[in-house]
C-alpha cells in the first residue's frame, strides 16, 4: 500500500465471496487505487464479532506487509458493514487505533434485519427459507446452526452493542441503499419486487423502500445520509438490468459502482 490514493478494503457480506468485487476492482485497478479483497467466506460457524476480529487481523497485516500507516477506506457489502463497523465502533471504539477515512456500506442491515429475524419466526420462516433457497441462503439453510444470521436479528446482543457505541466521529460513512418505488416485479421476482419490513410494533409487511433483502430502515444510522439509488420504471437509456438493483446484484449495477467510485476519488 502507499499513502496515495487511499488504499481500499473490501468486506463481502453473508453467504458470499470476494468474486463480488470484481466490478469495483476492475474500476480501482483503472484509477490506481489498490484494493485488498477481505474474505470470510469459509467462517461460515463464527460469530460476527469472531469475523471482525479477523479483519482486525486482516488489516494489520496488510499494514505490516506494506510498511503502511496512513489511512484507509472500507467498501463493504451487507453484513460486511457490520463487521467493520463492529470492529471499528465496538472493538476499537474507544482507542481509535485503525485509521479509516470512510466506510462504504452497500445495502448495510444496520440495524439488525427483518428478514434475519423471520427465518426463525414459525410461520413465515420455512416459506420464505423455500423461497430463497439457493438465490439467497444456501441450500440445507439451518438458522439456528448460523451465528451470523443470528448476530443480525434486532434485538440481539450483536446489535445492541452498535446502537450503544455509535458511530465514530473521526470517519466520514456513506451508505448506499437502492429502492423499487414502482413496485417492479422483476426488480425481486421471488417477493414481487418488495422488500420484508418490521413495523414498531412487531408486525410485518412489504415495501418498495428496499433491494429486495434489505429495507431502507434498517440500514439507517443516526447522523447518516442514506444515498438512495431508485430503480427507475423505464431505465432503457442506461441499458441497466432492473434485476441489478436488488440487493444480491447491486455490486453489478453501473450506478452503484459509479457512486462507490465517487466518494473514493474524492479529495
Amino acid at each position: 500500500m502507499n499513502s496515495m490514493p487511499v488504499p481500499v478494503v473490501l468486506v463481502h457480506g453473508w453467504n458470499s465471496h470476494p468474486g463480488i468485487w470484481k466490478r469495483l476492482c476492475q474500476r480501482l485497478d483503472a484509477a490506481k487505487i489498490p484494493c485488498h479483497k477481505f474474505d470470510h467466506s469459509r467462517m461460515q460457524t463464527s460469530s460476527l464479532e469472531d469475523i471482525s476480529i479477523a479483519l482486525a487481523d486482516y488489516i494489520h497485516n496488510l499494514r505490516r506487509d506494506h510498511s503502511y500507516e496512513g489511512d484507509i477506506d472500507i467498501v463493504c457489502h451487507s453484513i460486511g458493514t457490520c463487521i467493520a463497523r463492529y470492529f471499528l465502533e465496538v472493538r476499537d471504539g474507544n482507542t481509535r487505533q485503525e485509521k479509516v477515512r470512510q466506510l462504504i456500506g452497500i445495502g448495510p442491515p444496520n440495524n439488525g434485519s427483518a428478514l434475519a429475524e423471520l427465518f426463525f419466526n414459525p410461520v413465515y420462516g420455512p416459506g420464505i427459507i423455500a423461497q430463497l433457497n439457493g438465490v439467497f441462503v444456501p441450500q440445507g439453510f439451518d438458522p439456528d446452526a448460523d451465528p451470523l444470521v443470528q448476530d443480525v436479528r434486532p434485538a440481539s446482543r450483536t446489535m445492541q452493542q452498535l446502537r450503544v457505541a455509535g458511530i465514530r466521529k473521526d470517519i466520514t460513512y456513506r451508505m448506499i441503499v437502492t429502492a423499487n418505488p414502482y413496485s417492479i416485479p422483476a426488480f425481486f421476482p421471488l417477493f414481487e419486487g418488495k422488500t420484508w419490513e418490521s413495523s414498531e410494533s412487531g408486525e410485518y409487511f412489504m415495501t418498495g423502500n428496499g433491494d429486495g433483502i434489505v429495507a431502507h430502515k434498517e440500514s439507517i444510522i443516526p447522523g447518516v445520509t442514506l444515498d438512495i439509488i431508485p430503480a427507475d420504471q423505464d431505465d432503457t437509456l442506461d441499458l441497466i438490468p432492473i434485476d441489478q438493483y436488488c440487493h444480491i446484484n447491486l455490486l453489478r449495477n453501473p450506478r452503484v459502482l459509479e457512486q462507490i467510485m465517487d466518494y473514493l476519488t474524492a479529495r
